[in-house]
């Protein structure tokens, strides 16, 4: 689980094909001393497990399922990526509740400078539509970020100087594909809607008044 602050950047090294899959090397802006291999890393907003750590950089094995639901495998030797180390139960919440797990892929669509600000527009997926709302939190590229207004298919975020300089919001630009990660609590809401509704639908009008009713009780 992760809180969507980002806790720095870091370079990607080496990506290298393992069966269907990929192996990414990354070297960290920070200190990973004090992790351990089988820790969770966030990468551009998607959990992956630290296979191994030497000195100053780690590895991370990315399955197909994960490459063909991220944008992951369009990562290249030289790029930067987001990096955040997983929630320890000690620490602050400070932005919102993070999976790590990508519900789609989102399209940067308009980038508007704002004085110290860059606005974005984002197209999404319609399936995530609903799940995104105004002044709701979302992680883009595992950055939580707050919804600033939102239309059919897309919303926009305010970035500051803080976010841009510290991620890799400061550098995206109109066209760029990026990680999308809803509301973790909205989906779990809808999913007990969903079943309590289908639930209903099956019941029937059977009660105690009605068995009396018929002389059964």
């Amino acid at each position: 689980m992760f809180t969507g602050i980002i806790k720095g950047l870091g370079t990607l090294k080496d990506v290298r094909q393992a069966g269907q899959g990929l192996v990414l090397t990354i070297h960290p802006d920070f200190s990973i001393k004090d992790t351990l291999e089988g820790d969770s890393i966030a990468i551009n907003g998607v959990c992956l497990t630290a296979a191994t750590i030497s000195h100053d950089v780690f590895s991370v094995e990315v399955s197909p399922e994960t490459l063909s639901r991220t944008t992951l495998p369009g990562l290249r030797v030289g790029n930067r990526v987001n990096l955040e180390l997983a929630l320890r139960l000690s620490d602050r919440l400070g932005g919102h509740l993070v999976s790590g797990h990508v519900d789609g892929i989102g399209e940067v669509i308009e980038k508007e400078h704002l004085s110290r600000f860059a606005l974005f527009t984002i197209a999404i997926p319609e399936s995530l539509d609903r799940y995104i709302i105004e002044k709701g939190s979302v992680a883009i590229d595992g950055i939580s970020l707050t919804v600033n207004k939102c239309n059919k298919g897309r919303f926009s975020v305010a970035i500051i100087p803080h976010t841009a300089k510290l991620t890799t919001m400061g550098f995206r630009n109109k066209g760029d594909k990026i990680n999308i990660e809803v509301d973790l609590i909205g989906k779990y809401i809808e999913k007990l809607l969903l079943a309590g509704h289908i639930k209903s639908e099956k019941s029937t009008n059977i009660d105690t008044d009605f068995l009396a009713q018929h002389g059964f009780i």
